[in-house]
């Protein structure tokens, strides 16, 4: 298997069939994993991969355009990358599908090169998205062997409280805390409480700015 293909299919969406015949042309040359689709829906009813890919999409087509897709993929939390590959844009438009979190916003006739970029850059990005999505994964499974006093106590520690303080705030004696502290940290797997700040700042947990002690 390829460097390319271990890192992600890539899904073409156009209403343009024999646009979509020459690209899954151009990038099976080029070693790419590609499957095309007529339109959004088509695509939205497919058994996609759940892992990193890259999705090149066309802006203008019926039932359901680029932007209306870009938007439910996000609603979906799919992790596949976004480009725009369209004949009807326009800068505001561009500047839309780049804020909703686009790679790029191409238009046709697009140079083979530039594509291939972009799809390049997409499937990178898709990659680093899918690896951020495991480790907020992680984190959470291991936040979520806490007991309730454990998760009391962590949240106090990230906000960089002393254990004495820790022990009045919860109303528990200071050997306690530092019992709780350490299993927090065993739990967690924090080597630090930098590094377990910083997994509280990840998993969204408030009050999470910590004090030199």
């Amino acid at each position: 298997m390829s460097a390319l293909n271990s890192k992600g299919p890539v899904y073409l969406v156009d209403d343009e069939p024999a646009l979509l015949k020459a690209l899954t042309r151009l990038l099976k040359a080029e070693g790419f994993t590609v499957r095309a689709f007529g339109s959004a829906l088509d695509f939205l009813g497919a058994s996609v991969a759940a892992g990193p890919g890259c999705v090149v999409l066309d802006e203008a087509m019926p039932e359901m355009n680029g932007s209306e897709l870009q938007q439910r993929l996000q609603t979906l939390g799919s992790c596949l990358a976004v480009i725009f590959l369209t004949g009807n844009g326009d800068i505001p438009m561009s500047v839309r599908a780049i804020k909703g979190g686009a790679v790029d916003f191409l238009t046709k006739p697009v140079k083979d090169d530039e594509l291939l970029a972009a799809i390049r850059l997409g499937l990178g990005k898709a990659a680093e998205m899918v690896a951020a999505r495991g480790e907020i994964d992680g984190l959470k499974a291991r936040h979520g062997t806490l007991s309730a006093r454990e998760r009391e106590v962590m949240i106090e520690v990230v906000r960089g409280l002393p254990n004495k303080q820790i022990a009045g705030n919860l109303e528990i004696v200071e050997q306690t805390v530092k019992v709780h502290r350490s299993r927090v940290m065993h739990k967690m797997g924090a080597g630090s409480l930098a590094e377990l700040v910083l997994f509280a700042e990840k998993l969204g947990i408030a009050g999470t700015r910590v004090r030199a002690d």
